[in-house]
Formats: structure tokens, C-alpha cells, sequence
């Protein structure tokens, strides 16, 4: 007899719930846990058929990654629309990516930020306009089940996720014999930070704008090299600010300091190891350090992915794909020293204690670069 998701105990997983859309019998659900994560539970244990297949499509359980890369090109690249270039996080290929798919007669699968939830959901675009919804980088995990469970496998799709989420869409596929009419889009991840801090901080900005109406995680007016802002804007006011100005969530995250224990321990897609079509992402690296518009790094990883990006209103410039994804994570995040002292925090009923977070994030900073001078840190503490 099979195994299934609770009898391998599964938790603390990638959360990319393709299990819930695999299950014959609709019995998985996927929730966020008490660390503030999507994770499947199965709501009636009595009506499992024991087939195994959400064991088959999990990523998290099954070793190694699903697609074995038939060519590995480089790019770099940008949309030759300026207005779409300015309002996408980086170059702007992923739009043109969507763009494009949608003109060859396939349906989009991506992301949008839902503000009456408050959370990140994957939805399905068959338009231009629909597809507007999904511009930007959001830096919290996707409630993913919401898009897929409209996915129609016979149909034609362009799907983008994390890495684990691709990788165990691709073993889905496969299971079901329907590869071909998809096309997969991941990115460069650095992992995915706690619902606990996302909520804590709203709450914290809420008595100073109102209820959320608008986000945006990524604001390009000064520039890409400078764009880590949070742009939100409020039903009675307007927060705009930076990390390089201390913003609490955007330091947090990137402090590694709140990731989900899979991104720590069990994340195999750092890099170029992928089960994506194609790779997307910023060009950190030297080439484009002058750049102030905004670069897409783009790795192409079939022949299907290379042959979209060709016809995509993009812009591109063939590069070693060391030269593409230099300065991206190339291993796991490590828990900082601070961890179990920030989830403390973000685990207690009480609003957060935003002085002590400003600490912690002190304290990180300066074990992190111990030569730092003290008056750098100080904006940490304001």
C-alpha cells in the first residue's frame, strides 16, 4: 500500500502544494502552520485511497531535481518597452515572457498580491490586463493552490513559482503525461520569510496609514540598484522606505533571520539547479553595475524556454552563466545567530516589539561585519 503526506509526516515542506492538486479525492488542504508557513494537511484521513500520489509530486520527499537540463544559456536582458522596464522589479523579461505566451495562445499561472487577505496567491491571466496583477517581486510565500486548482492540464499554460514549487509541478506533469503543453518559469530565490513578520508588520504600519490597499515591494524611482523599498500605500496615508533607511521587513527577510526550515535545510535549487524551462532574476552581478534601469538575468534551460524568450519583445545579450548569476546564492541561507530570539518575537500574541527586532537586527549586522563603524548601524536603531 502507498504512502501519503501524513504518514511520512510531513511538515515544515517547501509548501508548493501540488499535492493538494494531485489528491483524487480533494482531501488535502494547505494552511499556514504556527511559524507562519503553508504547509498540507489532510482534512479526512478516512477518505484517503492510499495511492501515493501526492508522495510521487513532492519535491520535498523525492531526492535530486526533476529536469535534467538540455542546454544551459545565459542572458541578459530587458523589455524594449520603457514603461514595463520602469514598473517590473528588475529588466522586465518575465512580463514579456507572459506576454508573449499569452499571443501564442497559452493561459499564465502567476502571482498577484491579494490586499483584502493580505496574502501572495498564484491566479490564472488570459489577458494583458489581467497579467498587470502580477508585475513586481512579492517577498512572501504564494497560497499557490489558489491558481493551480484552475489549471486545466490539457489546456496550454506558462506557470511561474519557486524553484520547489516548479520542481514539483514538473513531477505532476509528468505523472500525468502533459509536460509538453507547459512551460515552467522559476527565479533566483533566497527564500521565503514568515506570515508571522508580514502580518506584525502591517499591523505595526497600519496605525500610521490605514488599511492596506496597495504593495510594492520593489520601487526602481531611485534607481535599481537602490530599489529594496517598500512602497505601500493606506486607505488615510502613504509609507514609502528603504532598507538602506531600515525598514524592518525588508531587513528582517534578508537577515535570514525568519525563513522557513526548508529554505535552511532542504532546499536543493540554489544556483542553477533547476526544473524550470527558464531562470529569472536580477543581474546583480559587475557587467551591469552602472545600470540604473534594471537587468533580468535569464537562464534558459530547454529548448522550449529559449525558443519564448526569442520571440519575447525583450532585448537580449548572451552571457557566460557565471557572469549572469554572480552575487546569487549559490547554498542554503544559514540561521543567523538571532534566529530563535526573532521567532520568539513573531510567535507572541503581543504586537511587535519593534525596538527589540531593531536590536536584533543590530546585533546581526555587526557579527556579520564586525569592521563596521558604529554610526553605520545607528539607522538599525532609529
Amino acid at each position: 500500500m502507498a504512502l501519503n503526506i501524513k504518514d511520512l509526516c510531513i511538515n515544515d515542506c517547501f509548501g508548493c502544494a501540488v499535492c493538494a492538486k494531485v489528491c483524487p479525492k480533494h482531501i488535502i488542504e494547505v494552511r499556514l502552520n504556527k511559524d507562519g508557513f503553508f504547509q498540507p494537511q489532510i482534512s479526512s484521513v478516512v477518505n484517503c485511497i492510499k495511492c501515493g500520489l501526492c508522495v510521487d509530486v513532492c519535491s520535498f520527499y523525492n531526492e535530486g531535481v526533476a529536469l535534467v537540463a538540455q542546454q544551459v544559456n545565459a542572458f541578459a536582458g530587458w523589455s524594449n518597452d520603457v514603461a514595463v522596464r520602469q514598473k517590473c522589479s528588475s529588466g522586465g523579461v518575465g512580463f514579456e515572457l507572459a506576454r508573449v505566451a499569452l499571443s501564442l495562445g497559452y493561459k499564465v499561472c502567476a502571482v498577484r498580491y491579494d490586499v483584502d487577505q493580505n496574502v501572495a496567491e498564484h491566479y490564472i491571466a488570459t489577458t494583458v490586463e489581467q497579467l498587470n496583477e502580477s508585475v513586481g517581486s512579492k517577498y512572501i510565500q504564494s497560497n499557490t493552490l489558489i491558481g493551480m486548482r484552475q489549471i486545466d492540464p490539457n489546456d496550454r499554460y506558462i506557470v511561474f513559482g519557486t524553484p520547489c514549487h516548479i520542481d514539483s509541478f514538473r513531477r505532476y506533469l509528468r505523472k500525468i503525461r502533459k509536460e509538453d503543453n507547459f512551460i515552467l518559469v522559476d527565479f533566483f530565490c533566497h527564500g521565503v520569510p514568515s506570515y508571522l513578520l508580514w502580518y506584525k508588520y502591517l499591523d505595526h504600519i497600519k496605525d500610521r496609514i490605514g488599511e492596506i490597499k496597495r504593495v510594492k515591494w520593489r520601487d526602481k524611482k531611485d534607481g535599481w540598484h537602490d530599489s529594496w523599498a517598500m512602497d505601500i500605500q493606506g486607505g488615510t496615508g502613504h509609507l514609502y522606505i528603504k532598507m538602506s533607511d531600515g525598514d524592518l521587513f525588508l531587513k528582517t527577510f534578508l537577515s535570514d533571520s525568519c525563513l522557513s526550515k526548508a529554505c535552511y535545510d532542504n532546499c536543493k535549487f540554489k544556483y542553477s539547479k533547476s526544473s524550470g524551462d527558464i531562470r529569472i532574476g536580477d543581474a546583480w552581478g559587475r557587467l551591469y553595475r552602472n545600470n540604473s534601469q534594471g537587468v533580468s538575468a535569464v537562464v534558459c534551460f530547454s529548448k522550449k524556454g529559449l525558443s519564448l524568450l526569442k520571440q519575447s519583445n525583450c532585448r537580449i545579450i548572451k552571457h557566460d552563466f557565471e557572469q549572469i548569476a554572480e552575487y546569487q546564492m549559490k547554498e542554503n541561507a544559514r540561521r543567523p545567530l538571532i534566529y530563535p530570539y526573532v521567532q520568539q518575537l513573531l510567535r507572541c500574541n503581543e504586537p511587535l516589539n519593534i525596538r527589540r527586532l531593531r536590536l536584533l537586527l543590530y546585533i546581526h549586522t555587526i557579527c556579520r561585519f564586525p569592521k563596521r563603524i558604529i554610526t553605520k548601524g545607528t539607522k538599525i536603531l532609529r
